[in-house]
C-alpha cells in the first residue's frame, strides 16, 4: 500500500494516489508469490511516476509545490516557462523569490493577500485571477492562480499546491472588447436620443395630430427606442466597471435609515402589481417588521459607500424580484455583526434553478425559461451589481428555490460608530478622495478571499415590542448591549 511518492525534508505530502489499475495488478501480484509480487508492484509503480511526470511536463499550466517552509519541492517546465526560471533552479527556494506577485502599480503583494499565503492561513482553495506576476527578467504578465492547501489526518496544511497559467492575452484581448464597447456605446446613445426624443415629440398631442392605429405603432417604437438607450447604457457601464473608471464617491452612510428611506421610494413600483413590501431588521426568520406601528430602537450600520451606486444595485435587484413575482411580497432588511453589514433582497417569484445560479453574476447571462422569455433585459444588471457591490469590498450573492423565491444578500465591511463619525468630519472639509485615501490608510478593510460559500448572518432579535406603540420617527440609535432589548 503506496501513500506517499515524494518524502523531503521531514516533509510527507501524497502526489499520486495509486490507481485502479495499480490495485489490481497488487491483488494479481499476492497471487503469484512475495518475490515476484514485490517485483511487479515495483514496476507498476515506476510506470506510475513516469506516467505522472509525463503528465506535469506535458500540461500548459505552471504546476507548484511549496511546503511548510515556503520552500518550492516541484516546478513543473510550464511553470518555469511562465516565470522566466529554469525549473531545476527554482525548487529548493523561497516561493517568493520565484513567485513573486505584483499589483497593477509594481507593489509586492502583502501577505493577506498573497493566494498561497491565504491558502496556508485559511486552509481552503484560495482562486485570484486579478494577480501581476514579476519574471526573472522583471516582465510583469497577468496570472491566473489558483493555491490549494494539502491537509494531513490532522487536519493541518503540510503543503500548497498551486497551479497557473498566463493570462495576459485573454487580458488584452478584453481591454480591446472593452474600449470597443465603450467607444461604441457613448457613440450610438446621441443618435438613440435623438429618434427617442423625436418620437416623444411624434406622440404629443400638443405637437402632431396622429390616428389611433398610427399612435400605437409610435409607442413601440418609442418602447424599443428607451429599451435599446438602456442597453447602450449598461454597456457603457459595465465597461467602466472593468476598466475601473466607475465614477465613485464614497463617504460613510448610515445603511438602515438609507434602506428605509429608499424602501419607501421603491414601494410603489410594487404596490401597482399588488406585490405587498416591508421593510425588516435583524436576521432571516427573526426579524422586527419596521414598516408597521412599532417602536423599534435601531442600531447603526455604517459603511463606506457610495449612495448613489448602491442605490443603483438595489434598485436593480428590487426591479428584478417585481418583475419576475406576479404576487406575494418583497422583503428589504438589515442586519450585521461587529464586521459586516449585512442587506437582503427577497421575493416570492419562479426561483432560479441551482444550474443558473453560479452564472447568475456573468455579463450577459440570463435565466432562461419560460418565465424570463417574456421579460426583458440586458444580461448586465447583475454584472453591473457585483462590480459595484466588489468596490467596497463587499460581496453578492443569491439563495434560491424553484417556485418559492429567491434572496439576494450583500455583505459590506462595517464601520464603527467613532470611524464613520471621524470620516464625516473629515468629509466636511475635504475632497471624496481625501477621504478614501484616509480610510484605506487608518481603517482595515478585509480584502481576504471569500467562504467557498458565504452565508446569511445569524443575528439573534427581541421579541416584538407592544402593537400600540408608535415607530420612533428620529434616526436609528447606538447599537446597546443585547440585554436592553436592541436588535443586535
Amino acid at each position: 500500500m503506496l501513500q506517499i511518492l515524494i518524502i523531503s525534508g521531514g516533509l510527507a505530502v501524497v502526489i499520486i494516489v495509486i490507481t485502479a489499475i495499480v490495485a489490481a495488478a497488487h491483488q494479481r501480484n499476492l497471487k503469484a508469490g512475495s518475490n515476484g509480487s514485490a517485483r511487479m508492484l515495483a514496476g507498476s509503480l515506476r510506470d506510475e511516476k513516469l506516467r505522472s511526470t509525463v503528465i506535469l511536463n506535458g500540461i500548459e499550466d505552471g504546476v507548484m509545490l511549496i511546503d511548510g517552509d515556503n520552500i518550492i519541492r516541484l516546478f513543473n517546465p510550464s511553470a518555469g516557462r511562465i516565470m522566466g526560471w529554469v525549473p531545476n533552479e527554482a525548487v529548493g527556494l523561497d516561493y517568493h523569490a520565484v513567485m513573486r506577485l505584483v499589483d497593477d502599480r509594481g507593489q509586492d503583494y502583502q501577505e493577506d493577500k498573497n493566494p498561497f499565503a491565504m491558502a496556508f492561513q485559511q486552509k481552503v482553495t484560495i482562486r485570484d485571477n486579478q494577480a501581476n506576476g514579476s519574471t526573472e527578467s522583471n516582465k510583469q504578465i497577468s496570472l491566473s492562480i489558483t493555491a490549494s492547501p494539502l491537509l494531513d489526518s490532522d487536519g493541518e496544511v503540510t503543503a500548497v499546491l498551486g497551479v497557473f497559467r498566463d493570462i495576459s492575452d485573454e487580458k488584452r484581448e478584453e481591454a480591446q472588447r472593452a474600449d470597443f464597447i465603450s467607444t461604441a456605446s457613448h457613440e450610438m446613445r446621441t443618435p438613440v436620443a435623438a429618434i427617442e426624443g423625436y418620437l416623444a415629440l411624434a406622440m404629443n398631442d400638443k405637437v402632431s395630430k396622429i390616428d389611433t392605429k398610427a399612435r400605437g405603432f409610435l409607442e413601440k417604437a418609442h418602447a424599443s427606442t428607451q429599451h435599446l438607450g438602456q442597453l447602450f447604457q449598461d454597456l457603457l457601464t459595465s465597461a467602466k466597471a472593468e476598466d475601473g473608471r466607475l465614477t465613485n464617491h464614497p463617504q460613510a452612510v448610515e445603511m438602515s435609515a438609507y434602506l428605509e428611506q429608499l424602501t419607501d421610494s421603491l414601494r410603489f413600483t410594487a404596490q401597482s402589481k399588488g406585490i405587498a413590501v416591508e421593510y425588516v431588521l435583524g436576521a432571516a426568520g427573526s426579524v422586527i417588521d419596521a414598516t408597521g406601528d412599532s417602536k423599534v430602537v435601531k442600531p447603526f450600520y455604517y459603511a463606506f459607500v457610495d449612495p448613489d451606486r448602491m442605490r443603483e444595485v438595489i434598485t436593480n435587484l428590487f426591479d428584478n424580484a417585481v418583475k419576475y413575482s406576479d404576487k406575494g411580497k418583497i422583503s428589504l432588511g438589515i442586519t450585521g455583526d461587529n464586521d459586516v453589514v449585512q442587506i437582503r433582497i427577497s421575493d416570492t417569484g419562479p426561483g432560479i434553478s441551482p444550474e443558473d445560479i453560479p452564472h447568475l453574476f456573468q455579463k450577459f447571462y440570463r435565466v432562461d425559461n419560460s418565465s424570463t422569455r417574456t421579460i426583458g433585459g440586458t444580461g448586465l444588471g447583475l454584472f453591473i451589481c457585483r462590480k459595484i457591490v466588489e468596490l467596497y469590498q463587499g460581496r453578492i450573492w443569491v439563495e434560491s428555490t424553484v417556485n418559492k423565491g429567491s434572496t439576494f444578500y450583500i455583505n459590506l465591511p462595517r464601520l464603527t460608530n467613532e470611524k464613520a463619525q471621524e470620516l464625516q468630519r473629515v468629509a466636511a472639509s475635504q475632497p471624496a478622495a481625501t477621504v478614501a485615501a484616509s480610510l484605506a490608510a487608518s481603517y482595515a478593510v478585509n480584502t481576504g478571499a471569500a467562504p467557498t460559500t458565504p452565508q446569511p448572518i445569524q443575528v439573534p432579535t427581541p421579541p416584538l415590542p407592544a402593537p400600540q406603540a408608535t415607530i420612533t420617527p428620529t434616526a436609528p440609535a447606538p447599537v446597546a448591549p443585547a440585554a436592553t432589548g436592541v436588535v443586535k
